[in-house]
């Protein structure tokens, strides 16, 4: 789960890692009166689930009073396109507005789960900004690492490690330490799965600010965190991946024309290979959970529907909580109750898999079923194309 930049920043100020003095505002009537609040200068930030903002227009300087409401009107209501959002991009409703500050570099600091150590990583650059994407494929010598064992935690050691692969000066070492110190119990206390600051900056006057924030959460540790789960905003998500989550279904949107019903991530992400090799294109990743009923597979079909570019769906379902011929009466009552007019192919074993065959077959609607899961994602392909 993702949440808004000033969003973040209060989490980062409960745990005294110092941003700008900042406020909310979703009309420029409203970003005018925190801007002579402020004083000039101030930056308007568009308030969206995505990096790559400032080179999107949505995070502007303004230096005087004339250009406060002009540079409000427009970003407030603008359609952000960056690389994060794709080509749709997001409407921005909401901005944070923030005191200019007279910033001496800027840096990148982050913290992530390093699954392949199983270690929490610092990943930290003496080169923050915009370019920082451009920094790891062109300069990664720049990039530093630090691993640490969730086991023993941070120790003295790892901010020795930042502070002078950052090459920052001494009078900053004990100010760094701090912060990267609160912000590793941030990420631990919180079940984040990335926190992020690009731009940490360092200003003319010596202080080291948050300038900007990103955090994410794993989503199967949210019922711990009530507080979070009260930020979400759901204008930030894809809507039908919005209505799975009300269903308890992980579904993603993809950009293909085979929809897929699949229970299990592990064999959901076989069978997007598989149909990939086929010759067509996933159009979701959609797991229904190993314990799939009738109600999960007819919710499941109704999210797909939803895409108009899905020209035939695959089922593939493993009956082993679930008998096979309960499955297929699910199937059959579902495509039935919601008129399914787009081709479906159904690959299921498990228990009872001969009478849940049986039942498709002789449902009289336009399902086929398929002997193994290449045989499915043929028979799908070839429908689809």
């Amino acid at each position: 789960m993702k949440i808004h930049e000033y969003q973040a920043k209060e989490l980062f100020r409960k745990y005294n890692v110092t941003t700008p003095k900042g406020k909310l505002a979703t009309t420029s009537a409203e970003v005018e009166k925190i801007a002579d609040e402020f004083g000039l200068p101030v930056v308007v930030k568009a308030q969206v689930h995505a990096g790559g903002r400032g080179k999107g227009g949505g995070v502007k300087l303004a230096k005087t009073k004339d250009d406060v409401k002009p540079i409000a009107d427009s970003i407030i209501g603008m359609t952000l396109v960056t690389k994060q959002t794709g080509a749709q991009g997001k409407k921005v409703r909401k901005v944070l507005v923030e005191e200019g500050l007279n910033i001496k570099k800027e840096l990148y600091l982050s913290i992530i789960p390093d699954r392949e150590t199983a270690t929490v990583a610092i990943v930290c650059s003496q080169d923050g900004g915009m370019d920082i994407e451009e920094v790891a494929a062109k300069t990664p010598e720049r990039i530093i690492t630090v691993n640490i064992s969730p086991v023993t935690g941070i120790q003295a050691f790892h901010l020795n490690q930042v502070n002078f692969g950052l090459e920052l000066e001494k009078d900053l070492h004990k100010q760094m330490s701090a912060l990267v110190r609160n912000l590793y119990k941030l990420f631990v206390d919180y079940d984040c799965s990335m926190v992020e600051i690009n731009p940490l900056i360092i200003t003319a006057e010596g202080n080291i600010l948050a300038l900007d924030a990103k955090m994410e959460f794993d989503s199967n540790a949210i019922f711990r965190h009530p507080d979070v789960l009260e930020m979400r905003d759901i204008d930030e998500e894809d809507p039908v991946e919005a209505e799975a989550s009300k269903y308890g279904l992980n579904y993603i949107n993809l950009d293909g024309n085979v929809g897929n019903i699949v229970n299990g991530a592990g064999l959901a992400m076989a069978t997007m290979d598989i149909v990939k090799m086929a010759g067509a294109a996933p159009a979701n990743f959609l797991d229904v959970g190993g314990g799939a009923n009738a109600e999960a597979i007819e919710n499941g079909f109704r999210l797909i529907m939803k895409d108009p570019a899905v020209k035939g769906i695959l089922i593939n379902v493993f009956g082993g909580i679930l008998r096979c011929d309960i499955l297929a009466q699910g199937v059959v009552a579902a495509a039935t109750k919601l008129n399914l007019s787009v081709p479906v192919v159904v690959r299921m074993e498990g228990t009872n898999v001969a009478e849940g065959r049986k039942i498709l077959a002789e449902s009289g609607l336009n399902l086929t079923t398929a002997k193994d899961l290449a045989d499915a994602a043929e028979k799908v392909a070839q429908i689809v194309k």
